[in-house]
């Protein structure tokens, strides 16, 4: 006896539909573009004609590019086509679309293709913007991986619980960043910062070509892996630190010799002292949070600092 297959939709997660479902009916085939005549129907200059194809049948569902020009993506790879599973992201045009597990009766496909119209229409007349959503349904490097590898230009701009961070991309490529316009914090630690940000709201907001003092040159990809070995680096040192508003102080009498010092945990320990806590010392260190910590971590450590 085999076992039913799990009901299936397409949900929008982000761009001019967001909020639209799109039913998954098993031995099926739903073709996506802009031309009225097709299944589901995706009003945008990004996307074709006939943009892409979702096939239902045989057991399995995947997606396949209909020779789209700007290309058809899932969790950030260019496909041609492939398998397609719960959980996966799907880029086409500036729509992030999700698949995901729906309980109930699904709609039926017209009235689907309704809702979709009426959503995109509804984010016209409030001026939604053309790529926009909520980093709790996609990740920020998931987000990042998708816009790198679609090479957009523009700025993102994510609004969360610690202020504004707007990072800079160039054809995919991220050469810029800040949190809330603070520009005494080097980009690539604001950067860093903002892939720890558990929920937000972002858009894409159209390129700015303005001059910055410090521009990134890792590749977009370098900079997620370096980023994410650093908040896991960092998680593990603040698990053996003080929280971050506890006040420091110098240790009295001060035992350990200063000689046996980094040139970093002298800069750290001179912003101990004048900072006070750890979160003011992060926030003033011209080194990065991951640095900072373990720089921290030793003078905790070697009774430099104390808890005060």
């Amino acid at each position: 006896m085999s076992l039913a297959h799990p009901q299936l939709a397409l949900r929008f997660i982000s761009g001019k539909y967001q909020g639209g479902e799109f039913p998954i009916h098993m031995d099926r085939q739903i073709v996506i573009g802009r031309s009225s005549e097709l299944d589901m129907v995706l009003v945008e200059d990004m996307v074709s004609r006939k943009h892409a194809l979702i096939d239902a049948r045989d057991g399995a569902i995947e997606i396949e590019d209909l020779g789209s020009t700007n290309g058809t993506f899932v969790n950030g790879e260019k496909v041609k086509r492939c398998r397609l599973k719960e959980g996966d992201r799907i880029l086409i045009g500036t729509s992030i679309i999700k698949m995901v597990a729906v309980d109930g009766n699904q709609v039926s496909e017209p009235e689907a293709r309704q809702r979709l119209e009426q959503a995109g229409q509804r984010r016209y007349s409030t001026g939604g913007k053309p790529m926009s959503g909520v980093i709790e349904e996609i990740p920020l490097p998931d987000l990042l991986q998708l816009l790198s590898t679609s090479r957009k230009s523009g700025v993102l701009s994510i609004t969360g619980d610690a202020g504004v961070g707007r990072i800079y991309l160039r054809k995919g490529q991220i050469y810029f960043a800040t949190i809330n316009e603070a520009f005494d914090v080097s980009p690539r630690k604001a950067f860093y910062r903002m892939l720890a940000w558990p929920s937000g709201a972002f858009e894409l907001e159209p390129p700015d070509e303005k001059a910055v003092l410090e521009e990134i040159t890792e590749s977009t990809g370098a900079l997620l892996i370096e980023g994410m070995r650093q908040l896991d680096e960092a998680a593990r040192l603040e698990g053996e630190l003080p929280p971050r508003q506890a006040p420091l102080g110098l240790a009295h009498p001060l035992e350990a010799p200063l000689r046996a010092l980094s040139p970093t945990e002298l800069d750290v320990l001179q912003l101990a002292i004048n900072q006070r806590t750890i979160q003011a010392v992060l926030d003033a260190s011209p080194h990065t949070d991951l640095d900072t910590l373990g720089a921290l971590k030793t003078l905790v450590g070697k009774r430099y600092l104390v808890a005060a």
